[in-house]
């Protein structure tokens, strides 16, 4: 095989990678989700345990990334490719992160919270939509597309809305009877890590810009 043959089936297989690693913490995110509705420890378990694979694949990505850009020297889009990509597997295993902590919450918090609870509920449709930004993220990255990108930064403002929306109703919670407050704060927690997967999400978007154009213009530290 030769050098550039060899150099392009690396760079195939580091793409692949990273579209699995983000598929495998997307669909934690949405088990997350599921576990959240229907209150089972036992998916939320598995949600913690499938994190162990996601940390494993944030490993050898970065290692392809080490790999590729000190034996082959990308130039140009692969560079910016790489270079990216190495930022964006951390957003990614941090996703998978989230989602094992609110899998985490799942146990106790069905143990304090009925069933169909509005509180819960409103968490469940904001975790969707922070769920979507993550899909539309990757899509956007590996199609490299500015104005899906920038759709994604823009649906973080209803996340952060719904965010702020529950956090009023656990107050109101709270002030109505104090015996709820660990109740509520095991609902805080969880819109908390869904605010940062959409934070997440958005970090992602950001850096196809960079890809486009080698520029990178980031509002936000996370």
């Amino acid at each position: 095989m030769s050098t550039r043959t060899q150099y392009e089936a690396d760079l195939a297989a580091l793409k692949g990678s990273l579209a699995r690693m983000s598929q495998l913490s997307a669909d934690a995110v949405e088990d997350a989700l599921e576990a959240l509705c229907t209150a089972d420890a036992e998916e939320a378990k598995g949600i913690i345990k499938g994190d162990t694979e996601v940390n494993r694949m944030e490993r050898d990505i970065e290692h392809r990334c080490m790999t590729l850009l000190l034996r082959q020297q990308p130039v140009a889009g692969d560079l910016r490719f790489i270079s990216a990509a190495m930022k964006v597997v951390t957003d990614v295993e941090r996703i998978g992160d989230h989602a094992a902590d609110i899998a985490e919450i799942v146990p106790h918090l069905a143990g304090v919270r009925k069933a169909g609870d509005p509180a819960v509920s409103r968490s469940i449709e904001m975790g969707r939509k922070a769920h979507k930004m993550l899909q539309d993220a990757m899509s956007a990255f590996a199609a490299e597309d500015e104005a899906a990108a920038k759709a994604v930064i823009d649906a973080d403002d209803a996340v952060d809305y719904d965010f702020n929306t529950i956090k009023r109703m656990l107050a109101a919670e709270i002030a109505a009877d104090p015996g709820k407050v660990d109740a509520a704060l095991d609902v805080l927690m969880v819109i908390k890590y869904l605010e940062r997967i959409g934070d997440h999400a958005v970090n992602i978007a950001e850096w196809v810009e960079f890809l486009r154009t080698g520029r990178y213009h980031h509002e936000k530290m996370f």
